[in-house]
C-alpha cells in the first residue's frame, strides 16, 4: 500500500509539473501584434515575403517556428526586462551572440530546462520502488543542476573565447603598428588588421571590423573604444583601448604608444610561460611518484627478489 501511494504521488508531482509547463507554452497571445510586427520586420528585411505555400516559405518557417513560440512566451512573461537580462545580455555579448534572439534563447533555456528534465527524470523513475523523500531528492537535485547548467557552460564559453583572444592580441598589436607606421589612420589600421585576420581568428576580425565602423558612425569615438572592451572584457584589451582613447584625446603618437604595449604584452606573455614552467616539477611530483617510481623500483629491485627466491 505504501508503495503504490508513493507511485501515486510521483505521478501526481511528474503530472503537476507537466501541467506547468503547457500552460506557461500557451500563455501567449495567439492573435496579439507582435506576430504582425515580427512578419513585418522579417519582410522589409528580405524584401518581399515568398508565397505561402511554396518550398522555400516552408523552408523559412519550420526552423523559426520553436524559436517564434519560445520569443512569444519570453516575451510575455516580461523575463527579457530588468537587471537580470542585461546582465544576460552583457554575458552573451562577450561569448560572441549579439542579437536579439540569443537573449530569448538563453532565457527560454534556462526557463524550460529545469521543468523538462525534473519531468522527465519523475516519469523515468515512476517503476522504481523509490519512497517519496528521494523522489523529491532527487526531483530538487536534477532541478538545480538543470537551473545552474546554462549559466556554467556560458562562462566556460567566455573563458575560452577570451583566452584566443589573449594569445592573439600581440599580434593584432604587431599589425596595427605597422599600419600606423604605414600612415594609416586608426580606422583604417583596424580595418586593415581585421581583413588580414579573417583567415586565422575570425572572431578578432568581426570585433575589429565593428569597431571600424562604430568609429565612423558614433558621435563619440571614445564610446566605439569602450564597447569594444565591453564585448573582450579581458585586462590586455583594456590597456590597448585605454591607449587608443588617450592617443585620440592628447594626440599621442599611435605608433610609439603601440609600441609599447605590445612590448609590455610580450614580456607578460613570457612571464606567465616562465610561471608554468616554474610550477612544472610541482605538479609531476604526482605522476611521478604514481606512475614512473614503481616502474623503476620494479626493474631495479626485480632481477634481485628473482635470485632470492630462486636461492630459498
Amino acid at each position: 500500500m505504501n508503495g503504490l501511494g508513493d507511485t501515486f504521488m510521483t505521478l501526481l508531482l511528474a503530472a503537476g509539473i507537466f501541467g506547468v509547463l503547457m500552460a506557461g507554452y500557451y500563455a501567449w497571445d495567439v492573435g496579439g501584434p507582435l506576430r504582425s510586427r515580427f512578419a513585418a520586420l522579417v519582410a522589409r528585411r528580405v524584401g518581399a515575403a515568398p508565397p505561402p505555400g511554396s518550398p522555400r516559405a516552408r523552408q523559412r518557417s519550420t526552423p523559426k517556428f520553436g524559436t517564434n513560440l519560445l520569443k512569444r512566451l519570453v516575451e510575455h512573461l516580461k523575463l527579457t526586462r530588468g537587471a537580470d537580462a542585461d546582465k544576460a545580455t552583457g554575458l552573451l555579448v562577450q561569448a560572441g551572440y549579439r542579437n536579439r534572439e540569443a537573449l530569448v534563447l538563453y532565457v527560454g533555456i534556462r526557463l524550460l530546462l529545469p521543468c523538462g528534465l525534473t519531468s522527465l527524470v519523475l516519469i523515468f523513475i515512476t517503476p522504481l520502488d523509490l519512497t517519496a523523500t528521494h523522489v523529491a531528492m532527487l526531483g530538487a537535485a536534477v532541478a538545480i543542476g538543470a537551473a545552474y547548467a546554462p549559466p556554467l557552460a556560458l562562462r566556460n564559453m567566455i573563458k575560452d573565447r577570451q583566452r584566443r583572444f589573449h594569445t592573439a592580441l600581440p599580434d593584432v598589436l604587431d599589425l596595427l603598428m605597422i599600419c600606423a607606421e604605414s600612415g594609416l589612420g586608426l580606422d583604417g589600421a583596424l580595418v586593415r588588421v581585421a581583413r588580414e585576420f579573417r583567415r586565422f581568428m575570425p572572431e578578432m576580425s568581426d570585433e575589429l571590423h565593428l569597431t571600424a565602423l562604430e568609429l565612423g558612425f558614433l558621435p563619440n569615438r571614445r564610446d566605439a573604444l569602450i564597447n569594444l572592451t565591453k564585448r573582450v572584457n579581458i585586462p590586455a584589451m583594456r590597456s590597448l583601448v585605454n591607449t587608443l582613447v588617450q592617443t585620440e584625446r592628447y594626440g599621442t603618437p599611435l605608433v610609439q604608444a603601440l609600441r609599447v604595449l605590445a612590448a609590455e604584452l610580450r614580456e607578460e606573455r613570457m612571464l606567465k610561460a616562465e610561471e608554468k614552467a616554474a610550477k612544472l616539477p610541482a605538479i609531476m611530483t604526482v605522476p611521478m611518484i604514481i606512475f614512473i617510481l614503481p616502474s623503476m623500483f620494479i626493474v631495479l629491485i626485480g632481477p634481485a627478489l628473482i635470485q632470492v627466491f630462486k636461492t630459498f
